[in-house]
């Protein structure tokens, strides 16, 4: 695994997942976006430059309010930020969201939705040996995540609130 693995992840890593992953098909959410939202939704008060040190690692103390906010924007438990065996879980399920949005896995999933047990493990071994011909089978090499060429601005864009 590329990315620091979930027990050694700070706060600030954990809320880049959560923005790099969990995302509206146009690409991440902006600062904006999410501090707006959060808001309007009887949330905290946070701005988005606040948002934007959180997840650059420029702060790193938010309130427990804060983190539950943002656990529910994003839509995972707020244990994620508190509880490393959460974390990991939460992530498995974040790995599965980003594999998921490549059509082609997509394809892959749905059609071994219908083949037997068997069939199923017999799939899981071709695609076990294709990645460990491939080096591992981590890398991505079709472009990887469109959101990742995005600009980082202290705002995402729209003005600090």
């Amino acid at each position: 695994m590329s990315e620091p693995e979930a027990s050694a992840r700070s706060l600030a890593d954990k809320v880049d997942l959560l923005f790099r992953t969990v995302r509206p098909p146009k690409g991440e959410f902006s600062y904006q976006d999410v501090a707006t939202s959060l808001q309007d939704g009887g949330g905290p008060t946070i701005s988005a430059t606040y948002i934007w040190q959180l997840r650059r690692g420029l702060r790193d103390n938010p309130t427990k309010k804060h983190l539950e906010a943002l656990a529910q924007f994003f839509g995972v438990a707020p244990s994620y930020f508190f509880d490393e065996d959460s974390a990991r879980r939460i992530e498995a399920e974040l790995q599965l969201l980003t594999a998921m949005r490549d059509p082609s896995v997509r394809a892959l999933a749905l059609r071994s939705a219908e083949l037997s047990p068997d069939g199923v493990a017999a799939l899981t071994a071709m695609a076990e040996q294709v990645a460990r011909l491939e080096g591992g089978g981590r890398t991505r090499r079709r472009g990887g995540d469109p959101a990742s060429s995005r600009p980082d601005d202290a705002d995402g864009g729209a003005g600090a609130a």
